[in-house]
């Protein structure tokens, strides 16, 4: 099987709507990157005149193709600028794009042999492929954020130099009255960043009992593979379970956002994996725990009355006016991709009395670091601070103790504009 990579069939894309003929037609032009775009995702199912018709060309929900017959219009006019186009100026080129009549869904063929398209300087590492001197793809993506953290992780506990002077910045009220309990005089806190489960890809580093409890994936079966280092070094997809060795963008992204925040103060923080921690550590000490893959988490919620975090949704007991019984995320119709997620933060005791564990998670990755930019940023604390006292008996007292839960909007996977949904204070055993 001659499998074509998503990189070759966008750049193909990207030299078809360079020519003038799609330059000047703009809806052509997107009609095109719609439909390949949503190929390339795994939505060639969905695609039919109607989608096409209110995406594309602006109809309304009451779009008839069999009245208005737009679609099937453009699609004749695009077959035919594709041939004069491979009858011309892309005759040469190494792949060939066909919209077949009778659907929407687009094909790609290979014209020349993809070795007389590979670089060079690719020969090498293709010669390389399968066992003998693979790279760990996942590895490969994770290491600039891990560098990052392990030198922000240095940074936090490396002691003072005397060639310079800490700075310390006074937090905004809007930001002490949230963070307090963790700036200084207080002890540095232990930030706890989760370890997922996951299956992660074999390589030739691995040892052969590790190897021997591999699953074997076919290729073909994973097109969404085609584009990473490993597609074609692998010889087969062995993937192996993995319980040590990952924790999620996002955790990590507000994990540097903690950081700063904390060296404004000069807190440093000590920063440790969830798999390294147990629950005696985090009752002795001021703990943050980001992410809510974390083997205790449940023990340590004191209110089940508040909004809870259940197989994979969050639930109000309770819910006031305005509110739902159960927050669930939510996907587009089309692309599948995550629009909107959903984050939990809580300020809760510890053993003594003037010590906290707050936790902050998302249902999703994007929702924890949403939630993490929240509990960051003066504007945010300040509307979290007005909703606790007006939640209050009195309207005037701040609880200790407190749950809040954030929605935000999602694109592209990364999170967008957050809001707050509804606060609770928590009792407090004190």
């Amino acid at each position: 099987m001659d499998l074509i990579s998503t990189h070759e069939k966008r750049e193909e894309l990207r030299r078809i709507l360079q020519t003038r003929p799609f330059a000047r037609a703009e809806k052509k032009a997107r009609f095109l990157e719609f439909v390949i775009d949503q190929t390339l995702r795994g939505n060639a199912d969905k695609l039919n005149e109607y989608v096409i018709g209110i995406e594309i060309y602006e109809r309304g929900k009451d779009f008839d193709p069999q009245v208005d017959p737009i679609v099937r219009v453009q699609a004749h006019q695009i077959r035919g600028l594709l041939q004069k186009y491979y009858e011309g100026d892309g005759k040469d080129n190494p792949l060939r794009l066909e919209l077949p009549a009778g659907h929407y869904i687009p094909e790609f063929r290979r014209m020349i042999p993809l070795e007389a398209v590979v670089e060079p300087a690719a020969a090498p590492a293709a010669r390389r492929s399968g066992w003998t001197d693979p790279r760990n793809v996942l590895l490969a993506i994770l290491v600039v954020t891990c560098a990052t953290v392990g030198t922000l992780w240095y940074r936090a506990r490396e002691p003072g130099s005397s060639s310079r002077t800490p700075q310390t910045v006074a937090l905004s009220s809007d930001l002490q009255w949230f963070w307090q309990p963790f700036l200084p005089p207080a002890r540095s806190p232990l930030i706890v960043i989760p370890v997922h489960p996951l299956l992660r890809a074999a390589h030739g580093g691995d040892s052969a009992k590790t190897l021997s409890n591999g699953r074997l994936i076919p290729k073909e079966s994973l097109p969404e593979f085609l584009d990473t280092i490993h597609f074609r070094e692998l010889e087969k997809f062995y993937f192996v379970p993995s319980t040590t060795d990952f924790t999620a963008v996002g955790e990590t992204i507000g994990l540097v956002r903690l950081l700063d925040l904390l060296g404004k103060v000069n807190q440093a923080p000590q920063v440790m994996p969830s798999r390294l921690v147990d629950f005696e550590e985090i009752k002795s000490r001021n703990t943050i725990l980001l992410g809510g893959n974390q083997a205790w988490s449940g023990r340590i919620f004191v209110d089940p009355e508040g909004f809870h975090f259940y197989r994979g949704v969050i639930r109000n007991k309770n819910p006031r006016t305005g509110e739902q019984p159960v927050y669930k995320p939510e996907f587009d119709p089309i692309t599948n991709n995550l629009t909107r997620d959903y984050a939990l933060i809580l300020m809760l005791p510890n053993e003594k009395k003037d010590e906290r564990i707050l936790l902050i998670y998302g249902i999703y990755t994007q929702g924890s670091q949403a939630a993490i930019e929240y509990v960051t940023a003066v504007e945010h604390l300040a509307e979290l601070r007005r909703a606790l006292i007006a939640g209050s008996s009195d309207k005037k007292t701040m609880p200790r103790l407190f749950q809040a839960l954030i929605e935000t909007t999602v694109e592209n996977w990364v999170p967008g504009k957050s809001k707050l949904i509804g606060v609770r204070a928590v009792p407090d055993p004190s």
